[in-house]
């Protein structure tokens, strides 16, 4: 079932969304050449103490950090620790945070230092993949909409569409229904109504799509070792359009 979520809700949602975008741009400050994943796990750790929040993602069926940090080739759920970042790296950044019982959930990519002209793209693809879907998602609408409009940007560049992996709703817990495909057929699925907030997060490759999980049991990389982006916004449905809840 679908809960919508009321003012008072949405609020909270909004202040744990407010930890999130401060956890991304302290983590954005660390990822430079000769930073481990462990390092931005730490700084965005140290935002959660500063805003007296909790992570949703530490322990949550066992993982061991605040922060997924996910290199180059690996397209989501990298555990923090002692992989060093270099020069021409992109890093993706997912990370969530919990007020008063309430979450919020985001991802960015980053680069590390000066990156080459098809890593930016990739970057500047998949960003403009979640913003088209962010414009989606109205009251009215229907949840083939919003991935319809993720892909629409993918397809046109050329990129892979990460299938195995999708949105989610949002509000008590960190994943709740529905899922959100970030690919089509527009038209067709739930229809979007006011007080529904889902965090959508567009996975995009820049070679195949297909993906392989590691032995931890977490990190999935492309299978053909292609650069991975992910962006990741909560969004709420409102009667004035969508609200982006994880942007300070």
């Amino acid at each position: 079932m679908v809960l919508r979520k009321n003012a008072n809700q949405i609020a909270l949602m909004r202040r744990a969304g407010a930890v999130v975008a401060e956890m991304h741009d302290a983590c954005t400050r660390a990822a430079v050449p000769g930073a481990t994943t462990a390092d931005l796990d730490r700084a965005a750790h140290e935002v959660l103490d500063r805003r007296h929040a909790r992570s949703n993602f530490l322990g949550y069926h066992g993982f061991p950090a605040v922060a997924c940090i996910s290199p180059n080739e690996v397209i989501v759920h990298g555990i923090p620790g002692p992989r060093v970042l270099e020069e021409g790296d992109i890093v993706s950044i997912d990370c969530g945070a919990i007020i008063e019982g309430w979450h919020a959930d985001a991802a960015i990519t980053v680069p590390v230092g000066a990156v080459d002209s098809e890593s930016q793209r990739l970057m500047d693809v998949t960003r403009a993949a979640l913003e088209s879907a962010i414009a989606a998602t109205v009251a009215g609408n229907r949840l083939g909409d919003v991935g319809a409009a993720a892909e629409s940007p993918v397809n046109r560049a050329g990129f892979g569409v990460v299938r195995e992996y999708v949105g989610h709703g949002i509000g008590t817990e960190m994943h709740e229904e529905p899922d959100v495909p970030n690919f089509g057929p527009a038209g067709r699925g739930l229809k979007l109504r006011a007080g529904i907030v889902l965090a959508i997060e567009p996975m995009v490759t820049a070679g195949r799509p297909a993906t392989r999980t590691l032995d931890d049991g977490w990190t999935v990389v492309t299978a053909d070792g292609s650069r991975a982006a992910h962006f990741e916004h909560t969004v709420a449905i409102t009667d004035n359009g969508p609200e982006v809840l994880t942007r300070l």
